[in-house]
């Protein structure tokens, strides 16, 4: 990576500026009940600890719209990252302003400071000149550790680095491109990618970028049938977009030119209705009754799945293969979740849902790589260029 990374700085004795990505879920009372964000930066925030440096951190959390909303407000996530580091977090009042810059400045070697919602500024999301230049006064060196923001122009991630003067990544940061971008540039063959969740047009260019470097893409969820249906299937009242049919088809197409193997499903559990109390059955693709639906993959889907992981020296999986939210509905995410903890290839999750279906089967600790971000591994995946990377000083 050709990047300035955080290991390339002297942190001693300065005022290190950390863009993190807290935005953890809070409950009614404000407590965080899912710390694996804040856990995913403890490495970089440990690491400029250790080398005496003075720890800036800035984050959003929720959407107040550039307003102040007590609900939104970090100081639940201070505490919680206080709880982990085994010392105090200091808690600013505001992320900008004369009383913030002059907690900053007395900040002493080994300390951190949280600053407030970045998004109770409407600045932020606007990248707003001014605001850029507030936030770069807080500190001498900046770190973006938040790969899950990386998609977004905002001043905290873009805005703010032609101020301080450079900018450089941090240990997650450093990971998911080092990972992702493997994926996506020289992966271990053969490559595998799964492709599920609900819609094919959330998935286009992922697909499409895809196509060009995978050897096996395996398609589930409810974005299947709008394939399915390309390839003239009935499948009664799955979810299909029909919109997107011929996209479907020509994604069909280039997977053929490409000598790609797309797999889809050959047999599904189907419904008469989204509910945990519907009736439900398994059947092939081409026996789906008329006024039912498909909402999991079945089990010659899953064996033929299980094959071509098993066989894989690379696996990326984005998107649930079914409704997994339901237990009658899960087995079949389930059943590949086990598969690929169980593979010997290096194992790519790329963030959203798919994190929640590889804690949900218990093996997320046997996966090589979780992304952090959702929209951002997808847009990078997408051989999109992440404004928060580009905006990062190379060596």
């Amino acid at each position: 990576m050709n990047k300035l990374l955080i290991k390339d700085l002297d942190l001693k004795g300065k005022r290190v500026f950390i863009r993190v990505d807290f935005n953890v879920p809070l409950d009614e009372e404000g407590h965080v009940t899912n710390d694996a964000r804040i856990q995913a930066s403890l490495p970089t925030i440990r690491y400029a600890l250790s080398q005496n440096g003075r720890v800036i951190l800035a984050s959003h959390l929720g959407r107040p719209k550039g307003k102040v909303n007590p609900k939104m407000s970090l100081k639940p996530v201070a505490a919680a990252l206080g709880r982990l580091l085994g010392q105090k977090v200091l808690m600013a009042s505001d992320c900008v302003g004369e009383e913030v810059l002059a907690q900053s400045r007395r900040l002493k070697d080994g300390e951190v400071l949280m600053l407030e919602n970045l998004r109770f500024h409407s600045q932020e999301e606007a990248n707003d000149p001014e605001f850029s230049k507030q936030l770069a006064a807080l500190g001498e060196l900046y770190v973006n550790d938040a790969f899950g923001t990386a998609h977004r122009a905002h001043a905290s991630t873009v805005g703010m680095i032609q101020f301080v003067g450079k900018g450089a990544a941090g240990l997650l940061m450093e990971k998911e491109l080092a990972y992702l971008g493997k994926a996506v540039s020289s992966p271990d063959r053969p490559y595998v990618a799964i492709i599920g969740g609900a819609k094919v047009s959330d998935k286009i260019q992922v697909i499409d970028n895809l196509l060009k470097v995978v050897d096996v893409l395996l398609i589930g969820g409810g974005m299947a049938y709008t394939f399915l249906v390309a390839e003239e299937y009935e499948v009664g009242k799955s979810l299909v977009e029909t919109d997107k049919i011929a996209l479907a088809e020509s994604l069909l197409n280039t997977a053929r030119e490409r000598k790609v193997m797309l797999l889809l499903p050959v047999d599904h559990v189907v419904a008469s209705k989204l509910s945990p109390t519907a009736e439900i059955k398994t059947t092939t693709i081409q026996e789906t009754p008329m006024e039912w639906m498909g909402l999991d993959i079945g089990p010659e889907t899953v064996a033929r799945f299980r094959n071509q992981v098993a066989l894989a020296r690379t696996i990326l999986w984005n998107g649930p293969l079914g409704v997994f939210e339901m237990e009658q509905f899960a087995q079949g995410t389930m059943a590949i979740a086990h598969a690929v903890a169980e593979s010997s290839a290096t194992t790519i999750i790329g963030g959203g849902d798919s994190i929640a279906a590889v804690t949900q089967a218990g093996v997320a600790d046997k996966i090589t790589h979780i992304s952090t971000g959702g929209g951002a591994s997808l847009e990078f995946l997408g051989g999109a260029k992440l404004p928060g990377v580009e905006a990062l000083s190379n060596t």
